[in-house]
């Protein structure tokens, strides 16, 4: 069921489906919730399932200039608060891992468990940032050949032939997202801080989810955050870059569902 709620004078747009313990999925930059359609009927089978439109991306408002990860993370709180959800499992792809992150720096007390998928908890170094404001004047100039090379990148090479229809479908629906949504969004990635230290003190279980052939983060990066949670538990891609939900979307989906379910019952 799709529903909004007025926030900040803009509008959220959200989608719930099924009933049970939630899981709220968030998506990343240049995405929207229809990245998880593969996994709603499953997946709500067991679950309250929050499919969420971050802000400037899907049918969300732009709210401003800059969307930090901390103002997105109020968004989803507000929406949960909304829906009278306690807690949840918090999965984020890429930029959505790193909302979740800053949510759980805020309001720990309403996680059960968190899933990087694709994410990781690094700020990013003077290059990065650098990059991010390189990024953002090329989008000013011209968003589409930006979205035309910038999709096809996130697949593993090997995969890119056989999901071409798939890269196209992504390509259009980012065509449709504002320049200004797609800028306040790469600002705000630029500017937040290192989540490593709450990795480390992490109360909840944490899941990552990871792409051997992932162009944007290292897998040694990977690897070295994975050790840091008391209690972590990992899914290791071999043929997959930075879209594991749609180049192996069973066996991601299976796993996230695994570990959602071991989360509730701990809670």
């Amino acid at each position: 069921m799709k529903k909004q709620l007025a926030y900040d004078k803009g509008l959220l747009t959200y989608h719930v489906n099924g009933s049970g313990p939630c899981v709220v999925l968030l998506h990343g930059f240049l995405e929207s919730s229809k990245i998880w359609d593969l996994f709603k009927e499953e997946m709500a089978a067991h679950h309250t399932l929050l499919c969420i439109d971050l802000p400037g991306h899907g049918e969300s408002s732009v709210f401003g200039p800059t969307h930090t990860m901390e103002f997105m993370a109020s968004c989803v709180k507000a929406i949960l608060d909304e829906e009278q959800i306690s807690n949840a499992v918090l999965c984020g792809h890429s930029m959505g891992g790193y909302v979740s992150l800053a949510f759980a720096k805020a309001y720990p007390e309403r996680l059960s468990g968190l899933v990087l998928f694709h994410s990781h908890a690094s700020a990013d170094d003077a290059q990065g940032k650098e990059n991010r404001l390189r990024t953002a004047e090329i989008i000013k100039k011209d968003k589409l050949q930006f979205i035309s090379s910038f999709t096809p990148s996130l697949f593993a090479p090997e995969n890119r032939e056989a999901l071409a229809s798939t890269i196209q479908q992504l390509q259009e629906e980012s065509h449709t997202l504002s320049k200004e949504g797609i800028i306040a969004a790469l600002l705000g990635m630029g500017s937040r801080t290192s989540s490593l230290d709450l990795l480390t003190k992490a109360p909840w279980p944490v899941l990552f989810i990871v792409g051997k052939e992932d162009s944007r983060i290292p897998l040694q990066k990977a690897l070295a955050q994975m050790a840091l949670p008391p209690h972590a538990e990992a899914l290791i891609l071999a043929h997959t870059g930075h879209m594991g939900f749609v180049e192996e979307p069973q066996k991601t989906r299976t796993t996230l569902m695994d570990f959602t379910k071991r989360c509730h019952l701990h809670t």
